[in-house]
C-alpha cells in the first residue's frame, strides 16, 4: 500500500460516491470519465486517472491488466476486501471481450493444489482464463 499523504478532495468523494454504485462491476477510466461527462460534472480526465490509481494504492478498488490490447478495468472492492482475502479470478470471451468474474471454491483448490504440488503461487489479481463466454458459443 502507497504511503502516500491522501486529500479528501470533492472530484475523489464523488469519483468515490459513483463507484460504490457499480460493485462488482468491470469499468475502464474512460466508462468513468463518459459518466461524469454525460452527468455534467466537472472532473477532468487527469484527475479520474490520478484519483483511480490513488484508490488503487488504497486497496478500494482493483485494478486488472488483461492484455496488452485491452484497457485496464477496475472494480470497486471497497475498504476492507483485500484483508479479508476475497480474490477473483477472471475469464475473458475471445471473440466478444467479455470480462466475466470467476467467484467458485474450485478455483481456490487449483490455486492450493498449484503451491502444494508444484511450488507455484497463482496471483488471481492477474490470472485470466480465456475462452468464449455463452453468448458467444451459439
Amino acid at each position: 500500500m502507497n504511503t502516500r499523504l491522501k486529500y479528501k478532495t470533492k472530484q475523489r468523494d464523488i469519483l468515490l460516491k459513483y463507484l460504490e454504485t457499480v460493485p462488482g462491476v468491470h469499468i475502464t477510466a474512460n466508462d468513468v470519465c463518459e459518466y461524469f461527462k454525460q452527468q455534467g460534472a466537472n472532473i477532468g480526465q487527469s484527475t479520474i486517472y490520478r484519483q483511480l490509481e490513488s484508490l488503487v494504492d488504497e486497496g478500494i478498488i482493483n485494478k486488472y491488466i488483461i492484455d496488452g490490447n485491452s484497457p485496464a478495468c477496475f472494480e470497486y472492492v471497497g475498504e476492507n476486501s483485500h484483508i479479508c482475502g476475497n480474490v477473483c479470478f477472471h475469464c475473458k470471451c475471445e471473440k466478444c471481450g467479455k470480462l466475466i468474474h470467476l467467484h467458485c471454491d474450485e478455483m481456490e483448490e487449483i490455486q492450493s493444489h498449484l503451491f502444494k504440488a508444484h511450488q507455484f503461487k497463482m496471483d488471481p489479481l492477474r490470472t485470466v482464463f480465456y475462452g468464449l463466454c455463452e453468448e458467444c458459443m451459439q
